[in-house]
């Protein structure tokens, strides 16, 4: 971070021109990317894969990139009128948290764009704001059903992060998802309140392994860690999000939501850098684009997940999409 001064460095922000190995940056101007994440790119997820796509789009596409990670929400407006002051052509809110300031904010800044990868918040709409429907709930109730239907009979559980509506929403749709592939199974779940604390992600495991759980699915961040190797000391299964995290708990884990989210923080880039970007409104890539079942390079780990398991996971699926459970709409929220 040598030579970058700046007001976010408190909050861990750099900029990757600057990073060691790195060429520095041609004094000419150059299109400029901001990413503002409440949370750590060690998180072996969500934060990680955006980062990975930032520093993929500053290489393929000759961008000066820069980001803050572990930003607490009492400081999103500060750290991202900081870098509108700045600048920076494009800055990327990593989350449902950025809405409402995205909002407030681009009007200051109407030259400027900004995207959030959330939805958009209802009733609200900038037209230099842009967000995005990541499928969470088509995603939601079809891991709800998987989890039911490599479940042992005890139960399934959703453990979340932050209490918001998406993820109350997320954790709702994984039960009907479980309930309709296995009707009348126990189907609940756990909202932790943070995303950055894998102890409350291992004392939720424990609380629910109490109540019969055997299958838990996250989408909590570093608390998800936790969830992991809580899943694992217990001896029950696991749904890794983001990535594949078989290698978090290598017992555990069954299979993983993985996100393509890379791809979509570049593709968000390299849009917005040729101007094919439509100013403002909520992109809706297929679920199939943005999301995949993968455990060390195929589907699921067969020490957990039966070959009869799996088989009967593509009927429900291929069931589904003939109709017979419909999943709920794309953005719709509560």
């Amino acid at each position: 971070m040598s030579g970058f001064l700046s007001r976010r460095l408190f909050l861990g922000a750099s900029v990757l021109s600057g990073l060691p190995g790195v060429a520095r940056a041609a004094p000419a101007r150059v299109f400029r990317v901001a990413l503002v994440m409440t949370s750590s790119i060690a998180d072996g997820g969500w934060n990680h894969l955006a980062f990975l796509g930032l520093r993929q789009a500053r290489d393929d596409l000759g961008v000066h990139v820069a980001y803050a990670e572990n930003v607490a929400q009492a400081e999103i407006t500060e750290v991202t009128r900081g870098y509108a002051d700045d600048g920076y052509d494009l800055i990327l809110g990593h989350g449902f948290q950025f809405g409402s300031a995205f909002i407030e904010i681009c009007q200051e800044y109407p030259h400027q764009q900004f995207f959030v990868t959330s939805y958009a918040p209802a009733g609200e709409a900038a037209a230099n704001v842009r967000f995005i429907d990541l499928a969470y709930y088509d995603l939601a109730f079809d891991t709800g059903a998987l989890a039911a239907l490599i479940s042992a009979g005890g139960g399934v559980a959703f453990i979340g992060g932050q209490d918001n509506p998406a993820q109350k929403r997320v954790m709702q749709t994984f039960q009907d998802g479980a309930r309709a592939a296995r009707p009348g199974m126990l189907a609940t779940g756990i909202i932790t309140g943070d995303y950055n604390n894998a102890s409350r992600g291992r004392e939720a495991v424990e609380s629910l392994v109490a109540k019969g759980v055997d299958v838990i699915w996250h989408t909590s961040d570093v608390t998800g860690l936790g969830v992991l190797q809580g899943a694992q000391v217990a001896g029950i299964k696991a749904i890794g999000c983001y990535t594949d995290q078989s290698s978090m708990a290598p017992a555990a884990v069954a299979t993983s939501t993985v996100l393509q989210l890379a791809w979509m923080v570049h593709t968000v880039i390299a849009d917005t850098l040729a101007q094919a970007a439509p100013t403002g409104g909520e992109w809706k890539p297929a679920l199939e684009q943005l999301w995949a079942y993968d455990w060390k390079g195929q589907m699921f780990n067969p020490a957990l997940v039966s070959a009869p398991m799996q088989a009967g996971f593509a009927t429900f699926r291929h069931d589904e999409h003939a109709g017979l459970y419909p999943r709920p709409a794309q953005g719709d929220t509560p």
